[in-house]
């Protein structure tokens, strides 16, 4: 499936929200939101682990939003240890489900990565305490969600952690501790670094098997 990508704009608390959406070119199923890597490391919306998940996504027929964080591109604001990120993708959900009412009212996945995975998981965690719909799947690569945590969190039991065996940012340890917390199964890939260098393809692989099950759900 072909995927068109084109660059867009949200209205964050403190400005503007720099994103690029993945368009699949046939039926739209739904939406994606895929969060970025840390911000002042180098983080932004294309990170080599966050194209793959959404390239995964547009290709199962999900338009895939990945915004920039703030101070980002051309997103305003600084960095602010996922609090202010949090807020700001709070709002951008629901200007894209405003914007693209079709996409909003198909399957809706989340997924991050690294200091990405402690947005999702607080925002999984805040439109659940406003009651609000939630994801049907949520998915977290290479978990930091304790580093950056400033609320109480609640995943769904079926959450798909993907972690390398060898991460040399975040420990294996670090996200066995979190998915021991809320018990979780988390998938480990043998060898594998923090950006999952060789190992892309795997990644891929299992965002499309959780597509495929979200499918049959």
């Amino acid at each position: 499936m072909q995927v068109r990508t084109e660059i867009l704009s949200f209205e964050g608390e403190v400005g503007n929200i720099e994103c690029a959406l993945d368009r699949p070119s046939g039926e739209i199923r739904g939406w994606a939101l895929v969060l970025h890597p840390h911000p002042l490391h180098g983080g932004a919306r294309n990170n080599k682990v966050v194209t793959t998940i959404a390239r995964a996504c547009a290709e199962h027929g999900l338009m895939a939003l990945r915004p920039n964080f703030r101070g980002v591109g051309d997103s305003a604001g600084e960095f602010d240890h996922a609090r202010g990120e949090t807020t700001d993708m709070l709002r951008l959900v629901a200007q894209f489900q405003e914007r693209y009412p079709e996409a909003a009212a198909g399957q809706w996945l989340m997924a991050g990565f690294s200091f990405g995975t402690a947005v999702a998981a607080q925002l999984y965690s805040e439109l659940a305490a406003q009651s609000l719909r939630t994801p049907d799947r949520l998915i977290l690569t290479g978990t930091a969600v304790e580093r950056f945590r400033f609320r109480d969190v609640s995943v769904p039991e079926d959450t798909l952690l993907v972690h390398g065996e060898a991460d040399e940012v975040v420990p294996l340890s670090e996200a066995m501790e979190f998915a021991r917390g809320h018990g979780l199964p988390m998938v480990v890939i043998p060898d594998s670094t923090h950006f999952f260098h060789g190992r892309l393809l795997v990644l891929r692989h299992l965002v499309q098997q959780s597509l495929g099950a979200l499918e049959l759900s």
